[in-house]
């Protein structure tokens, strides 16, 4: 068998897709069956109806050797998959990748300020926290702070709650700021 680790880098998309469907509840439920097999699969959103038996296999293969998920069978043939603790943290980094603030119909002129003072020994954490605000399409402020336009407190929490970061983040939401104008021209609400 193959060293775990190995495993975990070869993470393509259709094994991070598993992964974050698992996370969210969705139950692969895996039969020797092709007609039911496929029929679960037709239930997922259909960016996975594309994926075939082999692909699926494989990528569930791999999960579990590198111990990101973990499976029950049951006597009628089906296998009930879940993620382990670790492919839980895995797969809350993919969601994590993918976190976009979504524009307001009609924006409501106030800004949400994040700002935190994170020590040096959590370093890490708060490179990977400015790393995760930046590519959900905050500006950054200053080194430690950063603002959007739009409804974004639960995007923010997920971050914060997935670095275990609360006690050192404050979220703020203004009415006003002095360089409003050059953020207005940034984010295309002029």
């Amino acid at each position: 068998m193959k060293n775990p680790d190995q495993a975990l880098r070869r993470l393509g998309p259709t094994a991070q897709k598993i992964m974050v469907l698992l996370l969210a509840g969705f139950a692969l439920s895996l039969n020797k069956n092709p007609n039911k097999y496929f029929r679960i699969i037709r239930r997922i959103p259909k960016e996975f109806e594309k994926i075939d038996k082999y692909t699926l296999h494989r990528n569930i293969r791999n999960l579990y050797k590198a111990k990101l998920i973990d499976g029950k069978d049951y006597p009628d043939g089906s296998t009930a998959l879940h993620l382990t603790d670790n492919g839980k943290k895995r797969a809350l980094h993919y969601k994590l990748d993918d976190i976009k603030i979504a524009p307001m119909k009609k924006w409501d002129r106030k800004w949400r300020i994040i700002i935190f003072d994170i020590p040096e020994k959590r370093k890490k954490a708060r490179d990977a926290l400015s790393r995760s605000l930046k590519n959900a399409g905050f500006y950054r402020l200053q080194k430690s702070t950063f603002i959007h336009p739009f409804e974004c407190k639960d995007e923010v929490d997920f971050v914060i709650e997935f670095f275990n970061l609360r006690p050192f983040v404050r979220f703020i939401i203004a009415e006003h700021l002095d360089n409003e104008l050059h953020l207005k021209h940034h984010f295309n609400l002029l």
